[in-house]
C-alpha cells in the first residue's frame, strides 16, 4: 500500500508537522510505503526527525511568499499544484492532506483523497471540502457540524508515538503548563486564576510553572510583575527535554481559548499527570474525564478552575487517583497501536468499497 502524505511546510517546528512526521514513521514500521510531500521548505530539514524509510520530496525549494497573498494569485497556485500531484503522484492508493490549504482539484481515478482536520471548522468555504473523499476528525466536538457537510466523515485521534514507563512525584508541590506563548493558549488568563490561588494563604508554597516562548512572553512577563506573582510563577524557555517539565509536578494545567487535540494534555497524562483545562469547543472533552483524571471547567470562569484546581493541590491522594486514570485513558485511546489499528481499519474499508 502507498501513501502520500502532504503538508505545507515539513521545516516548520509544529503541531501539524509533528503529526505528519509521527504519522509516517508508524506507517513505515507497519510495512507501508510512505511519502511526504512537503508544499514549500522553509528551513534547511525537516523539523522532526523521519524513519529512514520515508521518503521526503518538496514541491518548492522555498517558503510560501507571504507577501503575495491576494486571492488570484493564491488560487492559480493551487491549481498548479493541485496538477502537479495528480502527474507525479498516481501510484498512490491513498493522499492524506494535513495543514495546508490545498486541496485536490484534479484527481487520479485509482486514488483515495483524505483531510485529516486539525482545526476548528471556520464555517467558510465549505464546498472545496467536497473534492476530498473522506475527511478524518481528530476530536468529537465538530463531529455533528462535519456530518452536515461531507457524507464521508471519520474520527481517529493523534497518538504519542511512546508512553512513557515512568509516573511523576504527587507530592511536588508545583502545577505545570507548557505551549506557545500565544493568545489562544490562554496563559494571561491562567496568571489571573494562579492569582486567585495565591490571594489563600494556604498555598503559598505552591508554584506555576510556564513553559515555553512566543510573542506573548513580554506581556506575560509584565503582569506577572505587575500582579505580585514573581516568587510562584516560573517562567521558562521552550525545551526538547519536556519530559523532565512533566516530572517536576504533579498538576497539569491547559487554559487554551481553542484547541484541536492538545498534544500537551495527552502527553502530561502519561506521565500520569491529573489534567484541569477549561471545556472548550473541541479536545479536551476527548482526553479528561471530568472528576475522574482531572477537570473540565466551563470556559471562562476562572473562580469556578481556581476552586477545582485548590481541591487538587489540597488532595494528593487525589492526585495520585486521578493521575493513575489519566495513564488508563492515553494508553487505551491515545498509543500508537491502538491509533494505528483504526488507519488501518479505515484503509482496507475504503479499498474493499472501492
Amino acid at each position: 500500500m502507498k501513501i502520500l502524505l502532504t503538508i505545507g511546510d515539513i521545516t516548520l517546528k509544529g503541531g501539524a508537522e509533528r503529526v505528519v512526521a509521527n504519522l509516517a514513521n508508524a506507517y513505515v514500521q507497519i510495512g507501508l510505503d510512505v511519502e511526504i510531500l512537503s508544499f514549500y521548505k522553509s528551513g534547511d530539514k525537516e523539523a522532526f526527525e523521519l524513519d529512514n524509510r520515508v521518503k521526503l520530496s518538496y514541491m518548492h525549494q522555498k517558503s510560501f511568499d507571504k507577501k503575495r497573498k491576494n486571492f488570484f494569485y493564491k488560487m492559480s497556485y493551487k491549481f498548479i499544484e493541485s496538477y502537479i500531484l495528480k502527474r507525479d503522484f498516481k501510484d498512490k492508493d491513498f493522499i492524506i492532506f494535513n495543514n495546508s490549504p490545498h486541496f485536490p482539484l484534479f484527481k487520479n481515478a485509482n486514488t483515495c483523497h483524505l483531510k485529516i482536520i486539525h482545526v476548528r471548522a471556520k464555517g467558510r468555504y465549505l464546498k472545496r471540502y467536497d473534492y476530498f473523499d473522506t475527511l478524518v476528525l481528530i476530536a468529537t466536538g465538530e463531529i455533528d457540524f462535519w456530518k452536515s457537510h461531507h457524507k464521508n466523515i471519520e474520527l481517529i485521534p493523534n497518538f504519542l508515538p511512546n508512553i512513557s514507563n515512568l509516573n511523576t512525584n504527587y507530592s511536588q508541590k508545583v502545577v505545570v503548563s507548557v505551549g506557545r506563548l500565544s493568545k489562544e493558549k490562554g496563559f494571561l488568563r491562567l496568571i489571573d486564576i494562579w492569582k486567585l490561588i495565591q490571594d489563600s494563604s494556604e498555598f503559598k508554597d505552591w508554584k506555576l510553572h510556564i513553559v515555553g516562548d512566543g510573542e506573548l512572553k513580554e506581556k506575560i512577563e509584565n503582569k506577572i510583575k505587575d500582579l505580585n506573582l514573581t516568587n510562584s510563577i516560573i517562567l521558562k524557555p521552550f525545551t526538547k527535554d519536556v519530559e523532565s517539565e512533566y516530572l517536576s509536578a504533579s498538576i497539569y494545567a491547559m487554559t487554551s481559548h481553542f484547541e484541536g487535540l492538545p498534544m500537551v494534555l495527552i502527553e502530561a497524562q502519561s506521565y500520569a499527570l491529573p489534567t484541569i483545562s477549561f471545556d472548550i469547543a473541541t479536545g479536551p472533552r476527548d482526553i479528561i474525564e471530568d472528576e475522574k483524571s482531572g477537570y473540565l471547567i466551563e470556559d471562562n470562569n476562572l473562580n469556578e478552575y481556581a476552586n477545582k484546581l485548590k481541591i487538587l493541590m489540597s488532595d494528593e491522594n487525589l492526585r495520585v487517583k486521578m493521575g493513575a486514570k489519566s495513564k488508563e485513558i492515553v494508553k487505551s485511546k491515545f498509543s500508537k497501536e491502538v491509533v494505528m489499528q483504526q488507519w488501518m481499519e479505515l484503509f482496507e474499508r475504503i479499498k474493499n468499497n472501492a
